[in-house]
């Protein structure tokens, strides 16, 4: 008869454990299959390396041969994956790497948001807030909280700070941004800060005064582009259906006063616009822009109350970013320069040892560290998708108020030691193990939009299943065509 041997909870001798540390030390990485035939390996500062597959087998388990797999070898010594002594003889250039990749916190926030007015001309069918008629005069923001929020951002340790105006339609309230402008200038100048100012407008209503104005304190313009008329028009409403057509000609004015490069455009993906990634794409082209910004609806606010025009799996979002990559690539097989910007972005953090300024994408998230906004109303929120939260009852990002919050109430204070805990993806179960940590980022405002929790659940994540399979693709694309690898280098060094 046999024994059957219980099994033991005692921890085993010390040499159970002890492993051949020759040739080589392991320092720490992460790896993911990118294709069936190839792995990537990322070091923990981001310097990485496309493989065979079973290449990290081989690592871990100590078969590589210095000599037989001299080129291999060299490789991971070079992308801080192994060291072939006891000691890393590169550590201090790791720690800068490091704090490099980390060094957009150094400053702390630039980006302040003004929201100047909920009054809008539109009803686009995703907006993202509760808009009101353009005549409703009680939705715009007071001089008084103008002033205080400029203070606010006056105390940023940041030399370098940007005033975004919003809305709404923000150019509806423009003798509040007039306003907002000139006190802010005089504020900079007294703390000796360099300021940038953006006006996010559908340009519906733009003048040639306003342009003017612009023009005289270089006003940077932000506005919004969906794609070719029939699509432009069915996601942006209005009632003469001339959104498309406004837009256009008020782009037009816009370069003609401020130069091509003081304009941008951005366009939302509704159901809609799955249908025609190509005709998206090509519409950018023929309006003179050199990039495009690929970006989901976001699920947030009031998009979410038309579920068929708004919502749809993340997965038919990855086919038509593919579809549309692809054409893009495509174009610039052609000799045509063109790129796609959510992309570059990621290929900065991947090719690249610089940080990014994308707020999404930044590990500790870019909300409170590198944004805040200033709602008309006087309050503040973490993040603008914290805002749009707030307009559907949902505070749980609410900072604080202009009228009753200080500085350090508001970004030090308990509700900004509560994002803290769940802001870096270092330490994120999920994340923490993820090869592509680094070049992704935190972002608990979704996950409690989502999932009813800031802290998030990675494996029904929709921030994860997109940028997951965006960052593998990209290294796809890249192992698959060393031009491709070029055209994204071109990409990356243009956004510099």
């Amino acid at each position: 008869m046999s024994v059957i041997t219980k099994p033991s909870r005692k921890f085993k001798a010390s040499n159970e454990y002890q492993v051949d540390l020759t040739p080589y030390r392991l320092l720490p990485f992460r790896f993911h299959e990118v294709t069936p035939e190839k792995e990537v390996i990322v070091s923990e500062v981001g310097d990485w390396l496309l493989v065979p597959r079973g290449t990290v087998l081989r690592l871990v388990s100590r078969e590589l041969d210095r000599v037989q797999d001299a080129e291999l070898y060299a490789d991971l010594l070079a992308n801080f994956i192994i060291s072939d002594a006891a000691e890393v003889p590169l550590l201090d250039v790791m720690a800068t790497r490091y704090r490099t990749k980390k060094s957009f916190l150094d400053a702390f926030t630039a980006l302040h948001i003004f929201v100047v007015t909920l009054r809008c001309e539109h009803t686009c069918h995703y907006c993202q807030v509760s808009r009101v008629t353009a005549d409703n005069q009680a939705f715009t923001m007071s001089r008084a909280h103008i002033d205080k929020g400029i203070a606010l951002m006056m105390q940023s340790p940041n030399p370098h700070v940007t005033m975004e105006f919003q809305g709404g339609e923000a150019l509806l309230a423009f003798d509040t941004i007039v306003y907002a402008v000139e006190q802010a200038r005089v504020q900079a100048q007294m703390h000796g800060k360099q300021i940038t100012f953006v006006i996010c407008t559908n340009l519906a209503v733009v003048t040639p005064e306003i342009l003017a104005y612009c023009d005289q304190n270089q006003i940077l313009i932000s506005t919004s582009l969906d794609g070719p008329e029939f699509l432009h028009n069915a996601n942006r409403h209005r009632p003469k259906r001339n959104s498309y057509q406004l837009t256009v000609e008020g782009i037009a004015q816009a370069r003609a006063v401020l130069g091509h490069e003081r304009v941008s455009a951005l366009m939302t993906t509704s159901t809609l616009s799955l249908e025609h990634p190509i005709a998206i794409v090509d519409e950018y082209i023929r309006q003179g822009f050199n990039s495009i910004f690929l970006r989901p609806i976001s699920p947030y606010g009031f998009a979410l109350r038309s579920d068929k025009k708004n919502k749809y799996q993340t997965e038919r979002f990855l086919e038509f970013y593919k579809t549309a990559l692809g054409h893009i690539l495509d174009c610039n097989f052609k000799g045509q320069f063109f790129r796609e910007d959510y992309a570059t972005i990621i290929l900065r953090k991947i090719l690249t040892p610089f940080p990014i300024g994308y707020v999404d994408l930044q590990s500790p998230a870019g909300l409170i560290n590198g944004v805040v906004v200033f709602n008309y109303d006087g309050q503040v929120y973490a993040s603008d998708e914290a805002r749009m939260l707030a307009e559907m009852q949902d505070y749980e990002f609410r900072l604080g108020h202009l009228d009753t919050h200080s500085y350090e109430q508001i970004f030090y204070g308990s509700k900004a030691k509560q994002i803290a805990e769940v802001w870096s993806n270092e330490s994120l179960a999920g994340c923490s193990e993820c090869a592509f940590q680094t070049y992704c980022g935190a972002d608990p405002v979704l996950h409690h939009a989502t999932q009813g929790d800031m802290y998030g659940y990675r494996p029904t994540s929709v921030f994860c299943q997109k940028n997951m399979e965006i960052i593998r693709y990209l290294f796809e694309l890249m192992d698959a065509d060393p031009q491709i690898e070029r055209i994204f280098r071109s990409w990356v060094a243009d956004s510099n």
